[in-house]
């Protein structure tokens, strides 16, 4: 939901990714800072996520606050270190190489 719509063509986002050998290593993208469209697209994520979907970004009222007083326009990209290590090793799965998994609750 971070980002930013093509100007003519709100239906494509500002972002790219680096795909290697079928996985992600780097993603990258212009952030949205427009407050009101950000908005939006946050309390639909809240929707989601409260509607069961774990994975769904959560409401944050410090950021849009910042957006709100007038964030400069940003973009950022990352690389997934894991995934790095994934390729350089030929590990079959990421799990295999990522030292502190993430736990997920018990149903």
């Amino acid at each position: 939901p971070f980002a930013k719509p093509v100007e003519d063509n709100p239906d494509l986002t500002e972002r790219f990714q680096l795909i290697v050998d079928g996985m992600e290593i780097v993603n990258g993208f212009s952030e949205l800072n427009d407050p009101i469209d950000q908005r939006q697209r946050m309390e639909e994520q809240e929707r989601k996520y409260r509607s069961g979907n774990q994975e769904a970004s959560r409401l944050d009222e410090d950021f849009l606050e910042a957006l709100e007083y007038g964030m400069p326009p940003a973009a950022g990209w990352g690389i997934g270190i894991d995934r790095l290590v994934a390729l350089v090793t030929k590990s079959h799965n990421i799990k295999e190489v990522i030292a502190f998994p993430t736990l997920k609750p018990k149903s």
